[in-house]
């Protein structure tokens, strides 16, 4: 028997049952041995004065009074007894189980596993247990037709023959001794059925550290690879006159802009194929970055092209595009453009006759067909797919390739989540920008709030109010919107034009919607959805956000950042009544700071890395046993290791580094 044979070689397991376990992914022997439990039930007594409220523990003590069974209802009962453990007394209760009032006996010594209500000095049993069990029981997650019970009995089948010994090491020889790791075989026995939790810590930091090793070793050879000279463009741009196009900005560049910008002409001028993150907050002057980098592509003969999410912000950058080099021919390219303005915009593209072209995802359509595409942009990455990006980089000859995003990703998992980029990180607003004033008010005082809205309003300010986020319900979202554009029409009434948007609405009417308020047709808008990342209403100066506590402290930020885009001050009313201590203590540090990346910090700490990123959109992994925040010392370990063998010249031909290589190719299209 050898690890790499199915399931079907096991004795008893026919077609059927092979069919149930391939809902976990489990087709062979080896899969079935690397299926982790993702908790374990420990079943050590414990002391009732131990016991935290809601926790699922074992008590043991004697039976003090005869177990009694209540019936209710058909099939419904209750079985209830006391148990005297030392000087306390327990009350111990079953649902529908009252087969087991003939093993509970009076002045028995009795252990249980169940769930404690200290309120109540109770447990809700579980199960009765014949004998205090030392052991840890593992808990898998199951499919339908497989219960804890059959799995855990086949995986204990598969010990037994030993199979497991034959599992292939995975990891050198240097790193397990440099580290004190388990062997790996050892480390999946301990997974499954340890010893002790000293046993299941040692194999838990073994299995931890080879998911972020392997993870880290792609992601550096993947940069390694970008970095070779003979494999990106080098873009010889005219030095002389892209200084000379700073110097002619209206604004100085801040230090961190200078620094970021410095980062990409660079990488541009190298023969290796750009791929760097600019991440900045919001309103840091990350467009104008880009807009140059675009014009150094420009004066060494390259087109460049930026590809944003939606036809409103793409008109945005074209018109701000034109402003900055009006010498430029530019163009702009949208699905919901007519055919001819179309085909003519196509065909000058084609000719090369367009320098630089702004678009939505219009942009890598097959009709497209650039002249020379020395640069890509995308802006906020996280918007469009990894296959999005990988069709623009096969549109020209592997153009440079520079994503922006304005969602403050926390220094510790930029580095992880984009491990194969390079980062460049604007942290400082320009000058004469004032920093939004955030509030945070009851729902009792938000009348006072409107009065002050209303005499903002006389000052020709202009108001985004959004509507709670209801997760379950988008229904429920629209409806507290209509029902908040109403009132607030009825309160305004006279002195204000109230517009609504919501996510039920096409692209288009959103867009018009947006356009109006640009255009101050109307002074307050309602939304349900967030309102478009980085669409520039210069003259909104308020952002009221209705039961703030339902949204996280990015989100927060994000919504914060439509307001301040102007000279004037600009404010931020979080209306909310948290009732839980993370909800208050978002509402508070939101008052506190406006920088973007301590409240990412602080976000990543409160909620985890899956909520903030939603793991399969943002490309990070979802590991199987290792999590990036709370494992972040064992992950900057790997990267700081893979980073350091993919250095060394002959890696891949090196004795020492050969159970690597076979994994990442067995595992990926590695060569």
């Amino acid at each position: 028997m050898n690890v790499r044979e199915p399931l079907s070689v096991l004795k008893g397991f026919g077609p059927k049952s092979a069919e149930k376990f391939q809902k976990l992914g489990i087709y062979t022997l080896e899969d079935l041995l690397l299926y982790y439990p993702f908790r374990y039930e420990d079943f050590k007594s414990k002391s009732v004065f131990e016991l935290i409220d809601g926790e699922k523990a074992v008590i043991t003590g004697t039976v003090v009074t005869p177990a009694n069974v209540q019936y209710y209802g058909f099939k419904r009962n209750r079985l209830g007894f006391k148990l005297k453990q030392g000087e306390a007394v327990v009350s111990v209760s079953f649902f529908n189980q009252p087969y087991l009032a003939d093993k509970i006996e009076l002045g028995q010594e009795i252990a249980v596993f169940g769930k404690w209500d200290s309120a109540k000095q109770s447990i809700t049993g579980m199960k009765v247990l014949a004998q205090v069990e030392d052991d840890m029981q593992p808990v898998y997650r199951v499919a339908q037709g497989i219960s804890q019970a059959s799995l855990v009995k086949v995986i204990k089948a598969v010990f037994d023959t030993g199979v497991h010994l034959e599992l292939k090491e995975t990891l050198p020889q240097v790193l397990m001794d440099k580290y004190r790791l388990m062997t790996r075989s050892q480390a999946t026995a301990a997974m499954h059925f340890p010893k002790d939790l000293a046993e299941y810590k040692q194999a838990l930091r073994r299995v931890k550290f080879e998911e972020l090793f392997y993870f880290q070793m792609n992601l550096q050879a993947l940069k390694a690879e970008n970095k070779s000279e003979s494999n990106g463009l080098a873009i010889a741009y005219d030095e002389q006159k892209v200084q000379d196009k700073i110097a002619a900005l209206p604004f100085p560049l801040t230090g961190a802009q200078k620094r970021s910008l410095d980062e990409i002409l660079a990488d541009m001028r190298s023969g290796g194929h750009m791929n760097r993150l600019l991440q900045g907050d919001v309103g840091s002057g990350k467009t104008v970055i880009a807009s140059l980098a675009m014009y150094a592509a420009y004066t060494a003969g390259f087109q460049s092209a930026m590809m944003v999410p939606t036809e409103i912000l793409a008109e945005q950058h074209y018109l701000s595009l034109q402003e900055l080099f009006p010498d430029l021919s530019i163009a702009i390219l949208t699905s919901g453009m007519k055919a001819a303005v179309k085909r003519t915009v196509l065909s000058a593209i084609a000719d090369g006759s367009i320098d630089m072209i702004v678009g939505t995802h219009a942009l890598i359509q097959d009709s497209v067909v650039y002249h020379k595409l020395g640069l890509v942009i995308t802006d906020e990455q996280h918007r469009f797919g990894v296959n999005q990006r990988r069709l623009f980089r096969e549109k020209g000859e592997n153009p440079d390739v520079l994503m922006m995003t304005a969602t403050p990703i926390p220094r510790t998992l930029a580095i992880t989540a984009f491990g194969e980029m390079d980062v460049s990180i604007i942290d400082e607003l320009p000058a004469g920008r004032k920093p939004i004033i955030t509030r945070w008010v009851k729902h009792q005082q938000l009348d006072s709030v409107l009065n002050w809205v209303k005499s903002e309003l006389a000052k020709n300010a202009q108001v985004y109010v959004i509507s709670p986020l209801i997760e379950e319900s988008e229904a429920l979202d629209l409806k507290n919107a209509v029902a908040l554009h109403q009132e607030l029409s009825e309160y305004f009434a006279g002195q204000a034009t109230v517009a609504l948007m919501h996510g039920r609405m096409k692209n288009d009417e959103k867009d018009a919607i947006m356009q109006d308020f640009k255009d101050k047709k109307s002074q307050i808008l309602v939304s349900t959805t967030v309102i478009e990342v980085g669409v520039n209403v210069p003259n909104a100066t308020i952002m009221i956000i209705m039961d703030a506590d339902r949204f996280g402290l990015s989100q927060l930020h994000q919504l914060r950042g439509r307001v301040g885009r102007g000279s004037k001050q600009s404010y931020a009313i979080l209306v909310a009544n948290p009732k839980t201590d993370s909800g208050k203590e978002r509402m508070k540090i939101m008052t506190e700071t406006t920088d973007g990346f301590v409240l990412a910090e602080a976000d990543l700490k409160m909620r985890g890395s899956g909520e903030i990123f939603g793991t399969r959109q943002s490309g990070i992994p979802e590991f199987q046993v290792a999590d990036i925040v709370e494992d972040y010392n064992i992950l900057e370990e790997a990267r700081r290791v893979a980073s350091e063998i993919v250095k060394e010249k002959n890696w891949q031909t090196d004795e020492q580094w050969a159970p690597i290589v076979q994994n990442l190719k067995e595992k990926t299209d590695f060569d």
